[in-house]
């Protein structure tokens, strides 16, 4: 093998590699993306469901008039 297709065929390897490495953080990046955004949904329910108990210890208290 001539050192033309050596070089060639060791910069396909390395674009391919890089590739493959990009691909990997974006899936990476997008799984922590998802994480993150599934946990501000769930504290934002539990937020929700301590104000509704806190609105009906109110209410039953007499203390939301």
């Amino acid at each position: 093998m001539d050192s033309n297709k050596m070089s060639y065929n060791a910069g396909q390897a390395k674009g391919q590699a890089q590739e493959k490495a990009g691909n990997m953080m974006d899936k990476a990046s997008n799984a922590a993306q998802s994480a993150k955004e599934t946990m501000q949904e769930a504290g934002q329910q539990m937020m929700a469901k301590a104000q509704g108990a806190a609105d009906a210890v109110k209410d039953a208290t007499g203390m939301n008039k």
